[in-house]
Parts: structure tokens; sequence; C-alpha cells
């Protein structure tokens, strides 16, 4: 039996994503299993007949890696010819955004992590549909082993959603495949103090789907958006990811208004000019020179942690959707904010490991609770891995913390001190064994 050798040292990896795909399944359910089929088997003999490895399927896309960046180039031309002339019926033609990054990532377990995985996943949701883009660390690679008719287009420095340093990002040319595409999906694009992701976003996949829904400006009539949970369960970091995730339906700005430090109601008004640069005039409310700049403009703005100023939070989002008809806010709270209009979201505890089941090691990475856990872990003690030893505490810990991030994240960050079964038997005594950590972090 051939057993599969993933390339290690510099790396090429190819990420690709399906456009529109939530809206092709929602449209055709039944002919899209058998166009996605046809669409793996495609990209599946695209990458393994030039020599790369599939490393796993990704929903409506693929990861894999190549050896040489010239085999990566060949796999995603020979698959984006075939993808266009493949005749797809019902569903009409499949567009595939690609993007090929290289560098040294680490192999754990049959697949790749670290910053090059993650930046190739970003290069890729720059791209459209039947668009492939290179990085230059991949163009730096191909030298001169271009085919004659294959050349690259140079499109300039971007800001990649969640990366603080910028890419320079090349577009792949052929002949027979589209040359002209709409601006790229980057921060450079749009007005925005959305902070950087410095830490990997895990899971909730569901809840991503359901508010990039809700905040879409061209189908939904539900322009307040409220995520509402206990402490702790992540509703800042998932408002922040999605609204990275949309930031391009909002092209007059995406504003994160922070209101944890805020205590007087009357200062709501003055936390959410500060962003979009208004500040309050004596001849002029403040509050009416935000409704003014507003009013034309395709705005989203995030309200997080509106919890203790409920009533101001209320009647101002109330006020501002009735004047601007092109702006979307999205709010994280305990509770809703109680106005007509408003969708309201829980956010979740992650999930658990079954407590009275067997489950393998391998299978464990198959809930967020425990991933963020091994995950948040390995960036205190480089190495930590997952193993037969340590998993049953690990799935202890998660469930004990009942599966809340911040939580299952203070816990990760005792491994620097404590074994997975340490921390696991001082738990009795977790707001002592949790709190402390970060100076910056807010006091609850």
């Amino acid at each position: 039996m051939n057993v599969q050798v993933l390339p290690a040292g510099i790396i090429t990896f190819l990420f690709t994503d399906l456009e529109s795909s939530t809206d092709l399944w929602e449209e055709f359910p039944e002919e899209m299993k058998s166009a996605l089929a046809r669409h793996d088997a495609i990209l599946k003999v695209a990458v393994e007949s030039e020599g790369g490895f599939v490393v796993k399927t990704t929903g409506d896309g693929l990861h894999a890696a190549f050896s040489s960046a010239i085999d990566g180039v060949k796999a995603v031309l020979a698959s984006q010819l075939a993808l266009i002339s493949e005749q797809w019926g019902t569903t009409g033609q499949l567009r595939v955004r690609m993007a090929l990054h290289s560098g040294e990532a680490e192999l754990r377990d049959g697949d790749y992590y670290g910053s090059v995985v993650n930046r190739s996943a970003r290069i890729m949701g720059a791209a459209s549909g039947e668009q492939i883009l290179l990085s230059a660390s991949t163009v730096d690679l191909l030298l001169d082993q271009l085919p004659d008719e294959v050349s690259v287009l140079d499109l300039g420095n971007h800001h990649l959603r969640g990366l603080n340093r910028p890419e320079r990002l090349y577009q792949l040319l052929h002949p027979k495949l589209p040359a002209k595409f709409p601006p790229l999906k980057t921060q450079g694009t749009v007005a925005n103090n959305l902070p950087a992701e410095v830490t990997s976003f895990i899971g909730r996949t569901k809840e991503l789907h359901e508010i990039r829904q809700l905040l879409s400006a061209n189908e939904s009539q539900d322009r307040l958006v409220t995520l509402t949970g206990p402490g702790g369960t992540g509703k800042t970091r998932l408002a922040l990811h999605s609204a990275a995730e949309v930031w391009g339906q909002f092209p007059d700005g995406v504003w994160l208004v922070e209101l944890a430090q805020v205590t007087d109601p009357n200062l709501v008004a003055q936390a959410v000019g500060t962003p979009i640069g208004l500040r309050e005039q004596h001849e002029r409310s403040l509050e009416l020179m935000i409704v003014a700049h507003l009013r034309s403009r395709q705005t989203l703005i995030i309200l997080d942690n509106c919890e203790h100023l409920t009533d101001e939070c209320a009647r101002l989002a109330e006020i501002l959707l009735q004047q601007c008809p092109n702006l979307y806010i999205l709010s994280t709270s305990r509770e809703t904010l109680g106005i007509t209009g408003e969708r309201a979201l829980r956010v979740r505890s992650l999930s658990l490991p079954p407590e009275d089941e067997a489950v393998s090691t391998e299978d464990f990475a198959q809930f967020d609770a425990v991933r963020l856990f091994v995950e948040r872990a390995v960036l205190v003690k480089s190495g930590f891995v997952i193993d037969q030893a340590n998993a049953g505490d690990i799935s202890q810990i998660c469930q004990r913390l009942d599966g809340i991030p911040l939580a299952i994240e203070l816990a990760a960050a005792r491994v620097r001190m404590l074994t997975p079964m340490q921390i696991a038997d001082r738990l009795d005594d977790r707001f002592r064994l949790l709190t402390g950590g970060s100076r910056t972090a807010l006091p609850r």
C-alpha cells in the first residue's frame, strides 16, 4: 500500500472556494450534490496530476500542497480551464476562486498549521470567482518557469483581513481565462477600525453563515442584529470576525464602537461619533451630526457590550436606523435591545465531546472546545499536542468549563506551568485558577 508523504520544507499551498455556494445550495439543493462531486473530482485530478497532495476538502473548497510553485501553477491552470469548459447544466457555471502562497508550515497529524496556512486562506478570500491569485513568495519561486502563454499581473500591496503585514498580490493570466475582475476584497479598500485578529478563529460556522445572511445589504430587511449570551461566550470575537467577512458590502466603512468602559449613557453618542471622525460642536448636537453623516452612506456599525447601556443604545440605534436607510448595526449584549426590526441570535458554548462515550484522539478535532484549548495551548507551550495521555483531561476541562471560550482560553494559558491533569484537578477552585493573565483585559 502506498503511503502518502506530504511535502515538507518550502511548500506551495493551494486554497480554493466556490463563489456564491450558499445561494446555489439554497436554489439547487439536489443538483448541487452532483455538481459539487464533479467540482471535487476536477480539482483532485488537476492537483494529483501535477504531483500535489489534497490535504483536505473545506466545505465547498479544497486545500492542497505542492513541493514546487510551478506544479501549483500548472494545477490551478488545469483546474480552472477544466471548470470553465465543463457543462454544469441547471446550476450554471461554478465559479471558483483560487490562491497560491508559499512558505514553511508545521506538519502535524496529516495537516498543516501556522501563519503561512492562514495567510494562504486569506489571500484566497480576497479573490473573485474564476480568479487566481499568487503571493509574492510564490512568484519569487517561479523565476522563469512560467509557460510562454502564462504571465502574472502585479496587483500591488493589500492588507488582508486579520493580518498585520500587507501582502503583495499577483493575478495569474492565461489567454483562455477571464482577466478582468472586481477590486480585491481586502481591507485596504474599506475604511474601518477593526482590530487585527492575533489568534485563529475557531468554529461558529453556522452562526457566521446566519450573520452573513442577515447583514447582506441586498437581502435582509433586518438591519439590527444583536448577538446575545452570557459573558465569555465569544460574542465580541464573533461580531468582529463576522464584520471582517462582510466588510466588502459596506464601502463607506465598518466601525467598532467599544462601550465596555463607557459608564455614562450620555456618552454613547460620543462613542459612536469618535471612530467615524465626528466631534460634538456647540451649534449642532453630535446625534444630529451622526445622522447627517450616515444618512447616505452604506455603513456597518458594531455596538459592542451594550448590556449596561441598553436603554440609550436602543434609543440611538432606533433613530439611526430610521434616518439612515443604508446603515446596518451589529450589537453584542447579554440581552436584546428590544426595538422594532431587531434580529437576536443566541451565542452558545462551543461544541463538546460527549461525556459518556469513548472518543478517539483523532476525532477530538471535531469538537470546537477541544480545538480551541489545543490551539491556545500551543501559543504558550510550543510542541503541545493532544494524545492518549492527556485527551481525557482536556475533555474534562472543556466539559467542566461548559464550552465557554473565554474560560477555555484562560485554562489553556496555564499549560505553560501545569499539565492538563493538574489543570483539571484545580478546577474545583476555578475562579482562583482562571483569574489573572492578560494585563490589557477588561476586569470582568
